[in-house]
């Protein structure tokens, strides 16, 4: 059976992981570029006109070959990282199932907002998305070991959320709610007040970083939500059941 649920969660992965790519390569990357050229022209101004207008025509040809490359190599890791994704979530509900509140989807809907807020939400509150021109305040390293530390404190805010609401939601769904929100809100209360600035944008304009950190953080999001959306959906074309529903299967039965 864990093999089936991975192999669901693989294909749940690949299916998210051709949108985000597509995303990646028709929004983020020509984002990314006009950013470079905002960061550059801040850097350098605008000298070296009449030398860019010589090799303009020269480099058109080169420059659509790169772009279909970097759009194939765009896709491509969208559907690897939608494909890891999609087994993490296949494996962590095989095992978390039971611990889940809800039934059904809503409980892998449940775990894709824990995934979401322990590999993206947490880490970005001290290390936002970086954009072109950004300095940094630690070399990757330092900033490696941060990110994988911010991922087990995200880790820890999203059980205790689920453990709170299961705990109180049998009273008041509300209050379960308020409940599960509390963890969360104190970690980005303490990141806010705490955290170092790790990340300066440089000269690039702060409208346009938020911008981009928005869709970054929306488009991951998306993902999330696409990968839990797909398994859940070929969770009910294969049959599968819940846990609950196999236990209460088994009380009411003689």
């Amino acid at each position: 059976m864990l093999v089936d649920y991975l192999e669901r969660g693989v294909l749940a992965g690949a299916i998210a992981g051709v949108a985000y790519g597509t995303y990646i390569a028709l929004v983020a990357n020509p984002l990314i570029g006009y950013m470079e050229t905002v960061a550059e022209g801040a850097e350098h101004g605008t000298h070296a006109h009449e030398a860019g207008e010589h090799a303009h025509a020269a480099g058109e040809h080169a420059h659509a070959v790169n772009e279909a490359t970097t759009a194939a190599v765009s896709v491509g890791s969208g559907v690897l990282w939608g494909i890891l994704l999609g087994g993490a979530l296949a494996l962590a509900f095989y095992f978390l199932e039971p611990a889940l509140p809800g039934r059904g989807r809503r409980k892998i809907a449940v775990l894709a907002g824990a995934g979401f807020l322990s590999v993206s939400l947490a880490p970005w509150l001290v290390l936002p998305p970086t954009t072109p021109g950004a300095e940094q305040a630690f070399d990757p390293t330092i900033r490696i070991a941060i990110y994988v530390g911010l991922m087990a404190v995200g880790a820890l805010v999203a059980a205790a959320s689920i453990y709170g609401y299961r705990r109180v939601s049998a009273r008041s769904r509300a209050l379960g709610c308020a409940t599960a929100a509390v963890p969360i809100v104190a970690l980005v209360a303490v990141t806010a007040i705490a955290a170092p600035t790790v990340v300066e944008p440089g000269a690039m304009p702060a409208e346009l970083v938020t911008a981009f950190r928005g869709l970054t953080a929306l488009s991951q999001a998306a993902l999330w939500a696409l990968v839990a959306g797909c398994f859940g959906w070929l969770q009910a074309r294969a049959g599968v059941r819940s846990a609950a529903d196999r236990r209460e299967e088994l009380l009411a039965s003689p």
